[in-house]
């Protein structure tokens, strides 16, 4: 049995053409290979952003409820280890930075081996005692780090992304004929920064000439529509440069024999704003659709279900038991994932509802019409926790301001481990400012998919209470997100059902 997990960060569903026959994005490879999968209409998030969507597909859990950023923990059951037990080969090849930053812990090292291309974001790759100036005209982020980062992309091949493709190549060819494995290949690309050859630009006829804007701050809209249509054009390029690269990879593995008897599976964690409901970039704002609702394609071998579309609920918790039942191993009682394979034959009850969000914000519920946003009951987004057994998060550990708060027990139920129970005392542990989603919405996405027009519902509002309730209670969400999303009647009413 071998499975392929191609994971490309930040990938919009709504510039593919699987999706929409009219959508802009130019990818021919990815329209090529839908053609071979079973399709997922109506998959979404779990949690976001990058880390919490690697935890939930490396466990099969939603963190968002219990975690912020942070790196796989001592008590988590992973994909990887699972498989090694199982004498399964696992490999990753990426170009994720985030996995070698402090709160990025343990991931990598699950596999067997590991390959990492350097340069993304922020990376502190190339170094310089005197850093170069950034341009201080451009819009939205600067980096001189990345500035120096770039010298190395001496040609498309030097890209990050593209490397990591390649790699993904060189390891199919030195593997021919293996069985018995799980390679994972993730591209960082198209994640912003927007930057790829100007071959791809001219793809979009981006004859802009205005100041650069490849790299959208999460904030607000305040650039001019030109600046931000070129930005649109900049993100439809770096697809496009992925979407070349991925066609490679598809190419080596039939070149190889390796492509008709193995699982495929294409997916991301998360999509990006770009301009839509007046913002640029993710976590501030609302969790939209086009953040939320992300492409599933999956090959299943011998060309099975191709040309199926799934219209089932899934999520991307669901990756992990897809990929132990095609290996043949046990699936952890704690996980909450199902099998997508189950779901398309009808072998999974159908979900009446999903939930999903950013940790400390809006928690979120869609049922298949409806989706509901709850939003924090009160500014000071209290009570709220980060339960953890290794203190860290995005870019930095909790430190010596939290030290007379932090608790410890064993407060997880599905584990006896014992947990840093370690509360959110700034905005920077929840995302930053909540004011962009202090108001509760709900939309009828039958009606209106890009969720422009708030329902004014209180009957269906309390419906829908009740789902995300329901759904809380199956991911076993601490106790305070009930009191901190003002749902404790809603709570009551549920523990009285039961």
């Amino acid at each position: 049995m071998k499975t392929i997990l191609v994971l490309m960060d930040t990938l919009n569903r709504r510039y593919l053409k699987t999706y929409d026959e009219k959508a802009k994005g130019i990818t021919p490879n990815m329209d090529l290979f839908a053609r071979d999968c079973a399709v997922y209409e109506n998959h979404f998030i779990g949690s976001a952003p990058c880390m919490p969507a690697r935890r939930d597909i490396f466990t099969g859990r939603m963190q968002f409820l219990e975690r912020g950023w942070g790196g796989v923990e001592p008590f988590d059951i992973t994909l990887p280890s699972l498989l090694r037990e199982k004498g399964i080969f696992t490999h990753i090849t990426t170009d994720h930075t985030h996995y070698f930053e402090i709160g990025g812990e343990n991931y990598c090292y699950l596999f067997n081996t590991w390959d990492y291309h350097r340069g993304q974001e922020f990376d502190t790759w190339i170094s310089r005692v005197n850093q170069p100036p950034v341009d201080s005209e451009s819009y939205g982020k600067k980096s001189s780090q990345y500035v120096l980062n770039k010298t190395a992309f001496v040609s498309e091949e030097e890209y990050p992304s593209p490397k990591t493709f390649r790699s993904a190549c060189e390891w199919v060819e030195k593997n021919r004929g293996s069985d018995d494995f799980f390679l994972m290949v993730e591209s960082f690309d198209p994640h912003e920064p927007f930057d790829c050859p100007e071959e791809y630009h001219r793809l979009y006829d981006d004859n802009y000439k205005g100041r650069e804007f490849c790299w959208p701050s999460y904030a607000e809209v305040t650039e001019p529509a030109d600046a931000v249509e070129h930005l649109e054009k900049c993100y439809l390029g770096t697809l496009s440069m992925a979407d070349y690269w991925f066609g490679k990879l598809l190419e080596t593995l039939k070149e190889n024999e390796m492509y008709e008897d193995t699982l495929i599976i294409f997916t991301t964690d998360h999509g990006h704003m770009l301009g839509e409901h007046g913002f640029t970039g993710k976590n501030i704002m609302h969790a939209y659709n086009e953040m939320a609702h992300i492409p599933l394609m999956i090959h299943f071998p011998g060309g099975e279900y191709s040309g199926k579309r799934i219209k089932q609920l899934t999520q991307n918790i669901d990756l992990m038991p897809t990929i132990l039942q095609h290996h043949k191993c046990d699936i952890p009682e704690r996980v909450k994932g199902k099998s997508l394979k189950d779901i398309l034959e009808g072998k999974e009850k159908d979900r009446e509802q999903i939930i999903y969000g950013w940790f400390g914000r809006a928690v979120n519920v869609y049922d298949g019409k409806y989706t509901y946003f709850r939003a924090p009951e009160s500014r000071d987004n209290s009570p709220l926790y980060q339960y953890c057994g290794i203190p860290s998060t995005c870019w930095r550990y909790f430190d010596e301001r939290y030290a007379e708060k932090i608790e410890m027990g064993r407060y997880l139920p599905y584990t006896r481990y014992p947990v840093y129970r370690i509360p959110a005392l700034f905005p920077e542990d929840y995302s930053g400012n909540i004011d962009f989603v202090m108001d509760s919405r709900l939309f009828d996405l039958e009606k209106d998919y890009a969720q422009l027009h708030n329902l004014e519902d209180r009957e269906k509002e309390a419906v829908m209470c009740r789902k995300l309730v329901a759904g809380m209670r199956e991911a076993q969400a601490p106790e305070e997100q009930y009191i901190r999303l003002g749902l404790e009647k809603y709570l009551e009413e549920y523990k009285e059902g039961c």
